[in-house]
């Protein structure tokens, strides 16, 4: 594929665009290999991992854990600090904007091909979630 644009100079916004598809796709893999196959089922168990708050949870763990490199640190708080013109729904803005950055994290590593990386990270995410939310 050809690139028009430098993954690393994206703006904060257009990463999280990217970061909530790709992590929302390996989030759905997951159930579906897990066995879960009902489309009801499947939204309402998908949800605890992409919600805003499970994000922001995320972002918690990663700071308490040190999960992240000084350079995806660096793209969180574009993300994060970025103004969107969207509101926030169902939850505050900083909420939002911890997710917003965690979305940004994920879009920079999927844009920049670090796909072990990437995946590495979402592993960890689903174990989180799932020892704290399914318990």
């Amino acid at each position: 594929m050809t690139r028009a644009v430098d993954p690393k100079l994206i703006n904060g916004l257009a990463l999280a665009y990217m970061g909530d598809a790709a992590y929302e796709l390996r989030i759905r893999e997951y159930l579906i290999f897990e066995g879960q196959t009902k489309p009801n089922i499947l939204h309402v168990t998908a949800t605890r991992y992409v919600s805003a708050k499970a994000q922001a949870y995320l972002v918690d763990r990663f700071k308490e854990m040190d999960k992240l490199t000084e350079e995806e640190w660096t793209y969180f708080k574009r993300g994060r600090n970025a103004k969107s013109y969207s509101k926030a729904k169902n939850t505050d803005a900083q909420t939002y904007s911890y997710s917003t950055g965690f979305e940004a994290v994920m879009g920079f590593l999927h844009l920049t091909e670090q796909t072990d990386r990437l995946n590495d990270l979402i592993s960890w995410c689903i174990d989180e979630i799932s020892q704290t939310f399914d318990n």
